[in-house]
């Protein structure tokens, strides 16, 4: 989970008597760190800061208060359910055990459950720089991690062109996170488009790590004309939003299933929602088709997924009957 927003980095550095960089500006206050969020020039780039915010970690009170500040967010954001990953070998390398890991964010899921109304899954994401026995040791570390429904891989995952469709039915891939860049392969992207792949999009982070100049620029227009299923998210988890984001908070809703906003400019998921709406200007039928495909592609239960979906076509027919009064 990578929602440590500098506040809570500050926070954290102070309580675990952890040294934060002097020779760089950035940490003078939780202002100017939040402030060079806005700035990274490169994945790398982030991935710097990042690594040197996940220092500040280090008993599972932490992981709670990481996490609980994240559910907040969501909560003030409309969210229903959220996806999220964490990194255990991150951790791990660190000395940090996976049941300190696991058993904060564990306490953050079920008070977020009870207090919030949001229920959660864990996405335990393996490092691509590492061996693939690195993970295998990982996942046979711990009991816990067997009841963990989703996997991903944290890092690039490339599906060359040559040998894709072996690629995806052997790697059961049932999403792919960003994929924006599938329309450079129509033969791979059709592929995506028959197997119902759910494309989870994250339009700010895209922005900000230089992969597209604006948001405009995704090719989510594209998508849609194509039947290609897709959701908004914030690049921690994957979300969905009501089809209008001006609603009243009361009148909306979210399903977060892939996360970073604090490293974002701290953009969580309702501002990827108008960033998205400001450049595309999508009707109420776009809308519905892009919550309702983030749904059916969540791995929240059955009766979850029923809730989101009956709650979604209770907005949209509210939100028609306005327009059309």
């Amino acid at each position: 989970m990578c929602a440590l927003t500098p506040a809570v980095l500050f926070k954290l550095a102070e309580k675990n008597q952890i040294a934060l960089p002097t020779d760089d500006a950035a940490f003078t206050t939780p202002e100017t760190l939040a402030e060079r969020y806005n700035h990274f020039t490169s994945l790398d780039d982030f991935l710097h800061y990042y690594y040197i915010g996940m220092s500040v970690l280090v008993d599972s009170a932490d992981y709670e208060a990481l996490a609980w500040d994240y559910f907040q967010h969501a909560s003030a954001d409309g969210l229903w359910h959220t996806e999220v990953f964490f990194d255990p070998q991150a951790h791990l390398d660190r000395g940090v055990s996976y049941d300190t890991v696991l058993s904060g964010f564990m306490a953050a899921r079920d008070r977020a459950q009870k207090e919030l109304d949001i229920s959660s899954e864990l996405i335990c994401c393996f490092l691509r720089h590492l061996p693939a026995s690195s993970a295998l040791e990982t996942f046979k570390s711990d009991p816990y991690m067997s009841k963990l429904t989703p996997w991903g891989f944290d890092g690039q995952l490339t599906l060359e062109r040559r040998g894709h469709q072996l690629k995806l039915r052997d790697l059961k891939v049932e999403r792919v996170d960003h994929g924006i860049r599938l329309v450079e392969d129509a033969n791979l992207l059709q592929q995506i488009a028959e197997r119902q792949i759910l494309l989870t999009v994250c339009p700010v982070s895209n922005v900000l790590l230089r992969c597209v100049s604006s948001v405009s620029k995704l090719p989510l227009r594209k998508f849609l004309d194509m039947g290609i299923r897709f959701s908004i998210n914030s690049d921690v988890g994957q979300t969905v939003e009501t089809f209008n984001p001006h609603l009243h908070k009361a009148d909306r809703f979210s399903l977060l299933l892939f996360q970073d906003p604090a490293y974002f400019g701290t953009n969580y998921i309702l501002d990827n929602y108008c960033a998205v709406q400001e450049a595309f200007n999508f009707g109420a039928a776009e809308w519905e088709k892009i919550c309702e495909n983030a749904i059916h592609g969540s791995w929240c239960s059955a009766e979850r997924k029923g809730a989101m979906l009956a709650k979604l076509k209770s907005v949209v027919r509210d939100q028609l009957a306005t327009e059309a009064a």
